[in-house]
């Protein structure tokens, strides 16, 4: 299954992409943020009351192999544990190292 995913710039944008996303029907429980920054990723989490990409997404192998590598193979894991390609979780890693922010949505 893939999830819907929208590159942002910074949290106002991503607010509005969350409120978007609620009102076609997401819940609090499937919409997923994501930044380059563990930090950030917390707070926005924590600030529009979404998730964070974690065990139940990327299985208990990915997330212990995660601790392991570097932060842009960990973000394209996590992307790719929501149903992305190798291709599309490079492209939107890409985007993340230059501060932008990923919000992701399934059902």
């Amino acid at each position: 299954m893939k999830a819907y995913a929208k590159l942002v710039n910074n949290g106002l944008e991503a607010v509005g992409v969350v409120n978007d996303l609620h009102r076609q029907g997401y819940g609090e429980k499937e919409i997923y943020v994501l930044a380059h920054e563990t930090e950030r990723t917390s707070h926005l989490a924590d600030a529009f009351d979404t998730n964070t990409v974690g065990i139940a997404e990327e299985g208990m192998f990915d997330a212990m192999a995660n601790l392991f590598r570097s932060r842009g193979d960990a973000l394209r894991s996590k992307i790719e544990s929501m149903g992305f390609s190798s291709s599309e979780a490079n492209m939107y890693e890409s985007e993340l190292d230059k501060g932008k922010v990923l919000i992701m949505a399934r059902h």
